[in-house]
């Protein structure tokens, strides 16, 4: 499996994100659904806290990851929705601890959003990755 990191110099340069990757060769694919901040006994994790709840989801991203035997390293694409009135640095600062400094980002679309399944969900992420066969 290759994958490429496509940050075109004559684009402005991408802080925390990549603009495009390119994956070819022998891999599987993943698409996870948007996850939530519910932890493994069905309760909210950090009511009315983005960072809180962005730790909790990207918990739940590297366990459904696990189960389908990836990391979170193979995200190459996250699809991060936060509801209206929410400071997006909040759940950046979560995201940079679980990321650490792996500096192979993935393509990231950031969308607020006016509600999300639960009233009191500030956030939801979907995600993919590629996992080599």
């Amino acid at each position: 499996m290759k994958i490429l990191y496509l940050n075109p110099d004559n684009m402005a340069e991408p802080r925390g994100y990549s603009h495009t990757i390119s994956v070819s060769g022998n891999h599987r694919t993943i698409y996870i659904g948007g996850q939530n901040a519910i932890d493994e006994k069905g309760d909210l994790v950090g009511k009315n806290d983005l960072e809180l709840q962005t730790e909790q989801v990207l918990i739940n991203i590297r366990k459904v990851l696990a189960a389908a035997d990836a990391k979170l390293e193979n995200v190459i694409k996250f699809i991060i929705h936060i509801l209206q009135g929410q400071d997006p640095l909040d759940g950046f600062r979560a995201f940079q601890k679980q990321w650490g400094d792996n500096q192979r980002f993935p393509a990231v679309t950031v969308q607020f959003v006016p509600g999300l399944g639960h009233p009191d969900w500030l956030v939801e992420i979907d995600a993919i990755a590629a996992v080599p066969e």
